[in-house]
């Protein structure tokens, strides 16, 4: 007898996720599309005063000199990132089917 347990967890992590994303997105028609660090930085504006662009980052950030070299450490990082959960997977599959 085989139990569904991880496949029924996984069907529901996913419902989840895109009734969260379907939620959100509806939310806000009439706005443009912005990231977290402009959020972020007119709420601090906001509240404390100050425009957002004198808002000073806490930890120094690297700006890749173009956008080429961004969007391949970007494609690298997924790259790796995919792997690492490849091998994750893999590994639990080779182990399920030798123990």
């Amino acid at each position: 007898m085989h139990t569904y347990r991880l496949e029924i967890l996984t069907i529901v992590a996913i419902a989840a996720f895109c009734m969260v994303f379907l939620y959100t997105s509806s939310i806000s028609r009439d706005t443009a599309f912005a990231g977290t660090d402009s959020i972020a930085a007119a709420k601090i504006s906001g509240s404390s005063g100050t425009s957002p662009e004198k808002i000073q980052p806490l930890i120094p950030q690297w700006v890749p000199p173009s956008g080429e070299i961004e969007s391949t450490l970007f494609g690298l990082q997924a790259a790796i990132g995919g792997g690492f959960i490849g091998g994750v997977f893999g590994y639990w599959i080779g182990q399920k089917k030798n123990g």
